[in-house]
């Protein structure tokens, strides 16, 4: 039997304002390219989930961050390898200026305009699970 491989730990953005939700495209030539995401990033060795979201917002999107908690995590195994996706709820402040690095796009999307969309499939199973907490399809209830 083969070993399971380690699941790469990554953190993920939930950032809402107004029943939007900011979600980023994956740029041509990257894993999951074309597809819709919510932002973050691999979590550097010893680091917390906290200081990962906070650095990958800085570095993504140039958004300075706050008060992140996490909601919940998800791990999805893909062909190639699994990650393990921890969803942090963050908080920007209102007017900052969202200034992609690492997207060829970015947009606030309700939930359900989310679900409509082309999403990376553990995103996908996020919102799936954002839109079962919460029956309208705003923000989710935690």
């Amino acid at each position: 039997m083969a070993a399971t491989p380690r699941a790469i730990e990554v953190c993920a953005a939930v950032i809402e304002r107004d029943g939007r939700y900011l979600l980023g495209r994956r740029p041509a030539g990257s894993h999951l390219a074309g597809k819709w995401e919510f932002p973050g990033g691999k979590m550097h060795p010893g680091e917390s989930r906290e200081a990962c979201i906070l650095r990958e917002l800085a570095e993504e999107l140039g958004l300075e961050a706050s008060r992140p908690r996490l909601l919940v995590t998800i791990e999805h195994a893909y062909p190639e390898k699994t990650v393990r996706l921890h969803f942090l709820r963050c908080q920007v402040a209102a007017g900052s200026a969202c200034l992609p690095a690492e997207h060829d796009g970015v947009g606030w999307f309700g939930l359900r305009e989310a679900a409509a969309l082309d999403l990376a499939p553990a995103d996908r199973r996020f919102v799936e699970w954002a839109l079962e907490r919460d029956g309208n399809g705003s923000a989710p209830a935690v």
